[in-house]
């Protein structure tokens, strides 16, 4: 993982197949033993934003967004540690929850998911996590 900061014990990294950030942030860090994972929208790998496309699309691109980045991090879903969630219609709840025990198996880290006003582009679904460095299980 390359370092973008000027703290050691810092290391930052984007994935090579998630769309680059748009912002001044980086898609992962590591620190303590831990890899934070930055909010990740429904943005295709090119930079497309699925703003209109179904939640299920959406959602499918957003975990497929953080399974690139806990792979940059050489890791996979059984390391994670904590899922925080961001949907702009709260019942779209239920269906979130099908589609992430799909996506992330038997695995249970803790999580949240909370109702938001809005998110960048108009898309419905935004997620961030950290996972626990080092830990090789998929």
């Amino acid at each position: 993982m390359a370092a973008t900061t000027t703290d050691p014990a810092i290391q930052c990294a984007n994935s090579a197949t998630t769309a680059l950030p748009a912002g001044h942030y980086s898609h992962i860090c590591t620190a303590a033993g831990l890899v934070f994972i930055s909010g990740q929208l429904p943005i295709k790998p090119d930079g497309t934003a699925l703003t209109g496309h179904s939640f299920e699309e959406q959602t499918q691109q957003v975990l497929s967004n953080v399974e690139g980045c806990l792979a940059r991090a050489g890791l996979g879903k059984d390391s994670l540690v904590q899922v925080r969630v961001y949907v702009t219609d709260i019942k779209h709840w239920p269906r979130f929850n099908e589609l992430y025990a799909a996506w992330i198996g038997s695995h249970r880290p803790a999580r949240a998911v909370a109702g938001v006003a809005e998110l960048h582009f108009e898309l419905a679904v935004e997620v961030e996590a950290i996972a626990l460095a080092g830990n090789e299980s998929s």
